[in-house]
Parts: structure tokens; C-alpha cells; sequence
């Protein structure tokens, strides 16, 4: 069914939702200054504007009404930042007034707002799953201890590369990468491989964590007229909840295992196995009222989809950049060349910050494709004033990081991949400089980028110090496609299929 079709069947109770709504907003008297934007139509306001690819629309339209920009979708009022000034007035100087999230919809799909370290309100409970994940699990000394792993997934990576450069088989690209940080999590959690290259066993869950991710990035109507919730008129709630459940079971069923070997142990201890699981069924078994077996599956579950999926398409899109730019691609292997090991393969983690090229090219591809491009939405716990404009109580806030990545007056040549931009200059993407935020800032800066970090790089580098690579069936690499495809998480709409050489 169509926007247009759908809205000409609702349009008299819509109508006379927004009529109460405003009647209610009269009485209060309450007057604010919103920040400019598109004049809304009745009763559907901006939302035909949205169009299919958001970030690219609202980019588009803040290069008319500015860097904080309103615009009414349905009932629900959304004000988008679009430039580093108002990203870090908002993440930094009113960073525990926008702290909240703005939850949609299809979050709750198997009620995982409820349990999410992603969706939950900054409160006890957030605060303590934060705490469990910087401490625990992504501390330094934690990382540190971690490597010897990471290092032997890059060597199995290395070694399925080898293979096919030798049968010359064309390699999709996010795919391993999402085999490769999956593995790498399936040990860290579980002490075990759970999927193998070109095995389908990877596919029932990747494919669930991948439509799931789609789902949350599609525009929903039940977000922006709230009675229309019970009636699902798009069915994406029903989607997301078939997504989630099937990847809860999974994962539920990992749990499960755990407890049965636990349970056929001499002493039912728990396993010796000393990983991120048995750390998390200590917790349970010490305190089940404040972290329950429904808690730690969701967090599982957080930090798989989040890392994978965010490592996966942020991989091909750097080496869909190398490969249609081959002399960047050259530079950044005489760099590697330098401080690879004895057998011309392998990069250590202590060499990363000892190759400038590598990051730049990095940060360049964070600049041009952000993994989450309108971040996660924020919430405003209260009117806030920004720039001379008030950003109300209970508003949807988007950053568009996409937006100010492609920006002019911020970059010189906004378009154009050039890794040399951040030689030269000061700038990461940590959180501090605004310019590149594209894990966000503040208290809800994505908890997972120090291992995100030393993955993406230490992928990359096997990939191109000892292969270089051709597409498949003789493709010019001018002719690839670069087009996105949109959800939480920024796609190639094209996967990228090369072959090593």
C-alpha cells in the first residue's frame, strides 16, 4: 500500500488526532521558537520530503534552512542537526539533555528497548550495563589481553584470502568481514567458532541481524502518529519482531549449552572456559533481579549486531574506495610494507598508530560513509535553547553525520575520497572532533569503537599488504557502483565482489 493511498483511508482520525493535539497546545499557551524548516503540509507535515534515502534528503534541505533545522513528520516535531556546531552544542554542552532516546518503533521488537544498551534511558540500568561493557569487556587491559585472538582470526582471514588467490575466487567482501568479526566475537562470548568462510551455517543469523537493521532504518508511520501503533499499518513491527525472536533463539540457545555443561560438570562450577558468557552467567546467578537471563541475551546480542554489521559495511566501503582509487591503494601498501612481519603478511596492532596513511584512509571513509549515518535518535528531556532557537521538550534529534561529512564548508573537495586531508591536521574520530563523529559523542557514544578500531584496521591491512585485487568479470573499477542503500546502518547498495591477485 502506498504513503498517498494509506493517508487518504486515515486522513479523518489523523485529522482529528492533530486537531485534539493542537487544541491541548492552545490551552497551554506555551509559545517556542523552533528552529527553521520546510512549511508542513496539513496533517502529514515534511513527511513526503523524507524520501527513501533520509540522510541524503535532509542533507539536502539543511543547505537551505541551515545547520538546525525543524521539520513536523506526522505529530511528532524532529529537529535535525546538520553541522559541527550545533552537533557539539547538543553532544557536548547539552550532552545530558539530549542523553535519552527517541524510541522507535520497531525497537521494540521482542521488547529489546527494554533491555538495550542502545535504547534504554540513561538510568541505573543503563548505567550498569555501561559499566559491565567499559570494564569488563572493551577496557584496555581487556583489549590488550585480546589480542592473541584478534591476531589469530586476521591469520585466518590471511589464510582463506590465500585460498582463493590461488583458485582465483571472487571474494564478497562484507561478507568475510562479517565471518572474520563474527568469529572473533563467537570466541570473545563463547570460547568457539561459530561459522565458517563460505559456509551457510553464518547465514540464518546474519541475515537476521541484517533485516533487522534495514527494519529499524525504514520510516515508520506508527513513529509519527502514535495511535497507529497497534495497527502496524506497514508491517515493520511485525517484521522486526520475527527478526529479533529468531536471533534471540540463537543466541538463547548458546546460553542454554553453556548451562548444560555446566550442569553435567562433577561439581556443576562453573566452566573453565573463562569467557565473556561465564563472566555474564556470574552476574546472573550473584544478582538475577538486577541482571536477568533476559538481559544478558539482549546484551549479547547488542554486541554482535552492533560490531558486526558496523565492521562489515564500514570494510567494503574502504576497499570499494582502494580498489576504484588505485593509487591510493599503492600508497597505503608501501606504508604497510614497512612494518609488516617476516612472512609479509601481518600487521601487528602496536603498528597501527605508526601508519598515518592507514588511518587517514580510514577516517576518510568514516567521512564519506558513516556506519550509522542520522546516529541513533536522541530525545530532548526538556526545552533546550541552541543558536537563539528552542529545541522542545520530548523532540526526535537527529545528527546528520552523513550531512556534515559531506559538507563544504568544512571540507574542501566534499565528494572526492582523498585520504591526504587528514595527514596534516589533528582530527579522529573519537567523539571530540565534530567534524567526524561518526560513532557520536557523550554519554551515548558507541561503546563498542576501541574494538571496532583495532578490527577494522587490522582487517584492512591483510587485506591489501599482500594481494591486490580486481572485480569480477573484468569490471572497470570507474564503472563500480557506489550508490547506498539506507538503514541504521549505511550499506553498499551493490555488495562489492573482487578477486585477489
Amino acid at each position: 500500500m502506498s504513503y498517498k493511498t494509506f493517508f487518504v483511508m486515515v486522513s479523518t482520525p489523523i485529522f482529528l488526532y492533530l486537531l485534539i493535539t493542537k487544541l491541548v497546545s492552545w490551552k497551554s499557551g506555551k509559545v517556542v521558537r523552533l528552529p527553521p524548516g520546510p512549511y508542513p503540509l496539513p496533517i502529514i507535515g515534511n513527511l513526503f520530503e523524507i524520501g527513501k534515502k533520509p540522510h541524503m534528503s535532509l542533507a539536502s534541505l539543511s543547505k537551505t534552512y541551515g545547520g538546525l533545522m525543524t521539520l513536523k513528520l506526522g505529530s511528532t516535531i524532529t529537529v535535525v542537526v546538520s553541522s559541527p556546531e550545533f552537533a557539539k552544542e547538543m553532544l557536548l554542552k547539552h550532552d545530558l539533555s539530549f542523553s535519552s532516546r527517541w524510541v522507535i518503533d520497531t525497537s521494540r521488537g521482542g521488547n529489546h528497548n527494554l533491555f538495550s544498551i542502545f535504547w534504554l534511558p540513561v538510568g541505573d540500568q543503563w548505567r550498569r550495563l555501561r559499566k559491565l561493557t567499559k570494564e569488563h569487556l572493551l577496557s584496555v587491559q581487556q583489549l590488550d589481553a585480546g589480542q592473541p585472538l584478534r591476531m589469530e582470526k586476521i591469520q585466518a582471514l590471511v589464510d582463506y584470502v590465500h585460498e582463493c588467490f590461488t583458485t582465483r575466487k571472487p571474494i564478497n567482501v562484507g561478507r568475510v568481514a562479517f565471518t572474520t568479526t563474527f568469529n572473533l566475537l563467537s570466541n570473545i562470548m563463547f570460547s568457539t567458532d561459530m561459522v565458517r568462510y563460505d559456509s551457510l551455517e553464518s547465514q540464518e543469523f546474519k541475515d537476521a541481524v541484517s533485516s533487522l537493521v534495514e527494519v529499524l532504518g525504514k520510516p515508520n508511520l506508527a513513529d509519527y502518529f502514535p495511535f497507529l501503533k497497534p495497527l502496524d499499518p506497514q508491517g515493520l513491527h511485525r517484521e522486526a519482531n520475527f527478526y529479533m525472536e529468531k536471533s534471540m533463539a540463537i543466541l538463547d540457545g548458546m546460553v542454554e549449552q553453556r548451562l548444560q555443561e555446566i550442569a553435567k560438570s562433577p561439581s556443576h562450577a562453573v566452566s573453565s572456559t573463562n569467557d565473556v558468557l561465564d563472566l555474564l552467567l556470574d552476574l546472573n546467578r550473584k544478582n538475577e533481579s538486577e541482571f536477568s537471563r533476559d538481559t544478558m541475551i539482549h546484551l549479547l546480542f547488542d554486541l554482535f549486531s552492533a560490531a558486526t554489521d558496523t565492521t562489515a559495511s564500514t570494510l567494503e566501503w574502504v576497499m570499494a574506495e582502494l580498489v576504484r582509487n588505485p593509487k591510493k591503494m599503492v600508497k597505503a601498501r608501501s606504508e604497510l610494507k614497512e612494518f609488516a612481519g617476516k612472512d609479509g603478511m601481518i600487521i601487528q596492532e602496536s603498528d597501527i598508530g605508526k601508519l598515518p596513511y592507514l588511518e587517514a584512509v580510514v577516517k576518510e571513509t568514516f567521512r564519506l560513509h558513516p556506519p550509522t549515518p542520522l546516529l541513533l535518535p536522541h530525545k530532548a528531556l526538556s526545552d533546550v535553547e541552541i543558536g537563539g532557537y528552542v529545541v522542545p521538550k520530548d523532540a526526535q534529534v537527529l545528527c546528520n553525520v552523513w550531512a556534515i561529512g559531506r559538507d563544504p564548508t568544512v571540507w574542501s573537495d566534499p565528494h572526492e575520497f582523498m585520504p591526504e586531508r587528514f595527514l596534516d591536521v589533528d582530527i579522529d574520530y573519537r567523539g571530540q572532533y565534530f567534524e567526524l563523529i561518526p560513532f557520536g559523542s557523550g554519554r551515548r557514544i558507541c561503546p563498542g569503537l576501541p574494538l571496532g578500531h583495532r578490527m577494522l584496521h587490522l582487517m584492512l591491512a591483510s587485506l591489501i599488504l599482500k594481494f591486490d585485487w580486481e572485480l569480477e568479470g573484468g569490471m572497470r573499477p570507474e564503472d563500480m557502483d557506489m550508490s547506498e542503500r539506507f538503514g541504521i546502518t549505511l550499506r553498499k547498495n551493490v555488495p562489492l565482489v573482487a578477486i585477489p591477485i
